[in-house]
């Protein structure tokens, strides 16, 4: 049996996603929280699309699709190539399991139904223990600016598929969002025996949520070990764009561009082996371990070091 340790994890999409189910089978039932990015939300045909979420809940329900690492397993695509046919926007990848999911969060949320009650009901449907938490209710939505302008998150991601360079990432709704309830009592439960910062990208998937005013602030204020997962192996990502937009941005795709950007918030920082040389310059508690997960063995182990890492830290004095 898991001994009981309320843990809270700041999560994106497939990388936390991994690193949230590992924990979520080494914790007892309920005592895992997870604080989800919404800057990646989007309004696409008509719906309300939240990947970061939907990623999580289909990975904590043994839903997710392996082959692609997003969406649903056994996914069919009726309704894409019906939508093609007619000549619509084909660009971003609906399937008609994955529509359903969209279809109920726009209904529901055309009702007045807020995203974090949406959410919760989602989870309870497919049989989620783990709550996952909008980290607001309100519309915060990341856009990034390129050479030739401004463009919308998923526009960049995929429409134009990460490539042209980032010069400037923006927050559009952030500076009035208000931080969901739920999250603040969760950070600042006395009983939180530790924060982890998933190995999502530090850029569009942690920062928007740290961005929502309050809760940069209340990860900082946590009486636990807040630690961070580095999302980077030997100066590259094991998926997605956070490697080219360190670069892009001038930090650089390192270990330490990633401590940077929590610097203010960090009791401890895991990397792979493959970085444990990086590790004395980084002025912060580490450990090394392997941070690939490719199965769910790992995903498990990985959640095991880094409690196990959560623990030292909070059992030494000061």
């Amino acid at each position: 049996m898991a001994t009981r340790r309320k843990v809270v994890a700041l999560s994106g999409g497939i990388g936390g996603a991994k690193l949230a189910l590992g924990l979520a089978r080494v914790l007892a039932p309920g005592d895992l929280t997870i604080i989800a990015n919404v800057g990646d939300d989007f309004e696409h045909l008509g719906l309300h699309v939240s990947p970061d979420i939907d990623t999580l809940v289909y990975t904590l329900a043994g839903l997710a699709n392996p082959e692609l690492g997003w969406g649903r397993t056994g996914e069919t695509w009726t309704f894409m190539a019906t939508l093609e046919q007619l000549g619509g926007p084909a660009w971003f990848r609906l399937g008609d399991g994955d529509l359903a999911m969209h279809v109920m969060r726009t209904h529901r949320r055309a009702q007045g139904v807020p995203l974090s009650t949406v959410t919760a009901d989602i989870c309870a449907a497919l049989g989620v223990v783990p709550r996952v938490l909008p980290a607001t209710d309100d519309s915060v939505r990341t856009r990034v600016r390129l050479d030739e302008g401004w463009l919308d998150f998923q526009d960049w991601f995929v429409g134009r598929r990460a490539a042209p360079p980032v010069r400037e990432l923006a927050f559009d709704g952030a500076a009035t969002a208000r931080p969901l309830p739920a999250v603040l009592d969760a950070l600042a439960d006395p009983e939180l025996h530790a924060v982890v910062v998933c190995p999502s990208n530090p850029l569009i998937s942690i920062e928007p949520i740290l961005c929502v005013p309050g809760l940069r602030e209340a990860v900082r204020a946590c009486t636990a070990p807040v630690v961070a997962v580095s999302p980077l192996i030997g100066g590259r990502a094991v998926k997605g764009p956070t490697a080219a937009m360190l670069n892009d941005l001038g930090a650089g795709a390192t270990v330490g561009a990633v401590v940077e950007r929590y610097r203010d918030l960090l009791d401890g920082f895991v990397l792979d082996e493959a970085d444990a040389e990086a590790a004395p310059a980084l002025a912060v508690p580490t450990i090394a371990t392997k941070t690939l997960m490719l199965t769910l063995a790992d995903r498990i182990r990985l959640a095991e070091d880094v409690l196990a890492f959560a623990d030292r830290i909070g059992a030494t004095p000061g």
